[in-house]
């Protein structure tokens, strides 16, 4: 029943436009990164921003932005932030945290909710802002403290929902508990419990290594902060790297951990992305802009796209999201050289890449959210930093993000880098 649904789904997406490609031409109208920088990501409630409020993370980002790239905050017309747990949708935190950061009252600032791909939707409104003439310079952000927000005191739905609405079955299928949804992929699909143990341990062993090569150094902007111990002691702290990374974690020792949604359930705190928080920022302008700045460029954005599949087994929005991005630039799946895969559960990360047909090897090559966590709102942002930082080292021009989204979505984004 799946399959015939999807397969709706994967027709919808077929579309008439031509394709067309951009990768590789330089144009004075295109829309290219300045700079896109994250902070470090720490365990909820445990790790370095334990004790650090969502609008001080997002402020200390934005501040590196314009650090980084010396730009007049003036110049910075509208920031788009995206987040998920904040309440009034963060509106109003996010304005503080830009003023915060010595942007001026000028800039205007909003937020938007894509669920995990709230980041990458951020970035994307202000891409479109400045293809449209809207605006000369952006900034697309997210942010997300799930250690202030997330968990049993969230209110991330209504405590009722008319009997009208419930009877529809899909849409009461959009209250499925994401843990359920991974579930679901994996018996509907046949992902195996050891696919999934050994996709996890590849993801710690993973960012392990870049960790200790210095890899993502420089994607990461150090977090002065302070932090309080279980005496009440407060200390002033520099946190400069991902505290979730298990460097010990096998697929025999992930394979020991009880399912955390059903007694015969696949998915397990070990193969499921860590609740996390951090903040990432992508400054966004037309290339004769960053030309007429002197500003360097770290790439370009050639493409996006969104695609629905049935909320029950929301976790296969990248196998869907991902053609239908790659049909609007003319681009073959082999010929994205590195993708970076938001591993919400790696029961979809596993099904994704077998669906797709991608090469492992090119796959979150530094680790992904199981090793260092997926703070919601600021992942979609995150990734683009991981990803262009990863294309120069690798001396590689054309990659992905990708990331399955809550109630039954997944989007895509195809980046080019110049190096």
């Amino acid at each position: 029943m799946a399959s015939a649904r999807l397969g709706q789904v994967a027709s919808h997406l077929s579309g008439d436009k031509a394709p067309r490609t951009q990768i590789g031409v330089k144009n004075p109208d295109d829309v290219v990164i300045v700079q896109a920088l994250r902070t470090p990501i720490t365990r909820a409630g445990k790790g370095g921003f334990k004790d650090t409020t969502s609008e001080y993370l997002l402020g200390t980002i934005l501040r590196g932005v314009v650090e980084r790239t010396g730009i007049d905050p003036a110049l910075v017309e509208d920031i788009c932030v995206g987040n998920v747990c904040p309440p009034a949708g963060g509106a109003t935190t996010a304005r503080m945290a830009a003023l915060y950061a010595g942007f001026p009252h000028t800039t205007s600032v909003q937020t938007v909710n894509r669920q995990c791909s709230s980041g990458l939707q951020a970035v994307v409104h202000i891409a479109h802002a400045i293809q449209s003439g809207m605006i000369d310079i952006g900034i697309g952000a997210g942010v997300e403290s799930m250690t202030q927000f997330y968990g049993p005191k969230n209110k991330m739905i209504p405590d009722t929902i008319s009997d009208e609405v419930m009877a529809a079955p899909q849409a009461a299928d959009c209250l499925t508990p994401m843990g359920f949804t991974s579930e679901n992929v994996a018996k509907e699909f046949g992902v195996a419990r050891t696919k999934q143990d050994a996709f996890a341990a590849l993801s710690h062993q993973r960012a392990a290594k870049a960790q200790k090569e210095g890899l993502f150094d420089a994607e990461i902007y150090p977090v002065k902060t302070k932090i309080t111990d279980k005496d009440g002691n407060e200390q002033e702290i520099v946190v400069t790297r991902d505290d979730g990374v298990r460097a010990e974690a096998t697929a025999e020792s992930l394979s020991k951990l009880r399912p955390a949604f059903s007694a015969d359930g696949f998915t397990t705190a070990g193969n499921a992305s860590q609740v996390s928080d951090g903040a990432a920022a992508v400054l966004l302008m037309k290339r004769s802009r960053a030309v007429e700045l002197r500003l360097p460029i770290q790439g370009k954005l050639i493409a996006s796209a969104v695609a629905g599949v049935p909320p029950r087994i929301m976790g296969v929005g990248p196998a869907y999201a991902v053609p239908a991005v790659l049909k609007k630039t003319g681009l073959t799946v082999d010929q994205l050289e590195i993708v970076e895969l938001n591993e919400a559960f790696a029961s979809q990360a596993v099904y994704s890449i077998e669906k797709l047909g991608l090469d492992i090897n090119k796959v979150n090559p530094k680790g992904g959210a199981i090793a260092f966590g997926h703070p919601l709102g600021c992942t979609g942002a995150r990734q683009i930093s991981t990803l262009l930082t990863e294309l120069k080292r690798q001396n590689k021009r054309v990659g992905c993000t990708t990331m399955c989204i809550g109630g039954g979505f997944g989007m895509a984004a195809i980046f080019e880098s110049e190096h």
